[in-house]
């Protein structure tokens, strides 16, 4: 739920834009590589890496940032790793991300780094570091804000068509039957990058049967798929589809592309259920809507579901891990220490993100939108559990063909019942 998210097929290496020549992650003796997923985000980044260069000005040591394209890096990364050409630091959702990684060695632990020094280990918020660990090694720093999955709206459409944002599982139904009839699709869905159709399962799922059940499947039993929770979700999918909920062609609708994020902004789609970073992308593409039009709530409750209604899903944030066997791991644990510094934070609040660092509620008045920064802040920070997107809380051996099981589902080429089983297989 990567923002950013999981890559579905390695595309050309040519694909990577780098601000380095080459842009291929081999350093040079004075030269360190950051890998950066591609996105409007990664503005704040480019700050750190220029303060870290002007601070090794008199040395010539310099550190560059290689983005890259997000329908690729997942893909890209693993190719790097695996190839000797690793970057230095990188960009990565923690968790299952990095497991494969740790495992082989190929990540530097931070244990010693935060024990070393308190004060960097205590600029974080407890939960969002423990999203950092691999078998209780800490091998990842967050790099962004906290970036629950919240249903967005447009204010301007709802107002159009008389109605109010959902409170209940009946209201969306309701909802759907009302924009339908006013012929606006009830929810932008980029159905090409099938990533961002797992929020959906992922909300539903906690909301029918409570975060355990998930647990059960990241702990390695295949057979926690076939909980009766898993099965109601995937029928309360294909009841949305049959309904008209996603429109006719939200297959064909790319994320990374913009296309579901233009759908709302421009009113032609009357909700989004995205990850937090969906306000800074309409900041960036669509300013007068993202401060004028641009609504969100909660995922609503399910009726009879014993999940918790104020649980979230999503990523607690992203991190920098560090490769262990590169020719700049002192330096490259010195730049992880700029993602604490006072700058970092204000750049992440000016470019409308949350931060997950202990003194958030103290700068959230200087974001470009004080009341969504504080919605999304209080969203995480009072709710029971925060469930890691399942594409990044799996490994990718299970992650990538989960995915695609769910694409077939929301295509109408799995049943439920076809789809449980599937998964089950894995």
């Amino acid at each position: 739920m990567t923002s950013p998210r999981t890559a579905a097929a390695l595309a050309a290496l040519t694909l990577l834009t780098a601000t380095a020549c080459g842009g291929g992650g081999s350093s040079s003796d004075d030269e360190m590589h950051v890998w950066m997923y591609q996105d409007t985000l990664v503005v704040v980044q480019e700050g750190a890496v220029e303060r870290f260069n002007t601070d090794h000005a008199d040395d010539g040591f310099q550190a560059v940032i290689d983005q890259v394209p997000g329908d690729n890096y997942v893909e890209r990364l693993r190719t790097a790793m695996g190839s000797g050409e690793q970057p230095d630091v990188f960009f990565n959702w923690g968790s299952g991300s990095i497991a494969p990684y740790a495992e082989q060695g190929l990540l530097e632990p931070l244990d010693d780094l935060l024990a070393e020094d308190p004060e960097f280990a205590d600029a974080f918020l407890p939960s969002v570091l423990e999203s950092g660990k691999v078998d209780g090694v800490q091998y990842g720093i967050p790099l962004r804000g906290t970036q629950p999955v919240v249903l967005f709206y447009n204010r301007a459409v709802f107002e159009e068509v008389g109605v109010e944002p959902p409170q209940t599982w009946e209201d969306v139904l309701n909802l759907v039957d009302d924009f339908t009839e006013a012929e606006v699709t009830p929810f932008a869905l980029a159905g090409a990058d099938p990533w961002t159709e797992q929020m959906w399962l992922q909300y539903l799922v906690d909301r029918i049967g409570g975060p355990d059940v998930f647990a059960r499947i990241a702990e390695g039993d295949s057979e926690g798929w076939r909980d009766p929770a898993v099965l109601e979700a995937a029928d309360m999918v294909v009841d949305l589809v049959d309904r008209g909920a996603f429109g006719d062609s939200y297959a064909s609708v790319s994320y990374t592309e913009g296309g579901a994020s233009t759908l709302l902004s421009e009113g032609r789609a009357a909700m989004h259920l995205m990850g937090s970073w969906e306000y800074s992308t309409h900041l960036d593409q669509a300013r007068a809507f993202a401060e004028n039009d641009l609504g969100y709530v909660e995922f609503p409750p399910i009726p009879g579901g014993t999940g918790d209604p104020a649980n979230v899903v999503g990523n607690p944030t992203n991190y920098f891990s560090v490769s262990a066997d590169g020719p700049h791991v002192e330096h490259a644990l010195e730049f992880l220490r700029y993602t604490a510094q006072d700058e970092y934070v204000a750049d992440m609040v000016a470019n409308g993100e949350v931060p997950t660092t202990a003194n958030a509620e103290e700068v959230l008045a200087d974001s470009p939108n004080p009341e969504f920064a504080t919605f999304q802040y209080e969203l995480v920070r009072d709710a029971p559990h925060f469930q890691l997107s399942w594409d990044q809380a799996l490994t990718p051996e299970v992650a990538t063909p989960m995915v695609t099981e769910i694409e077939a589902l929301f295509n109408g080429q799995r049943t439920p019942q076809e789809f449980v089983d599937a998964l089950a297989a894995l």
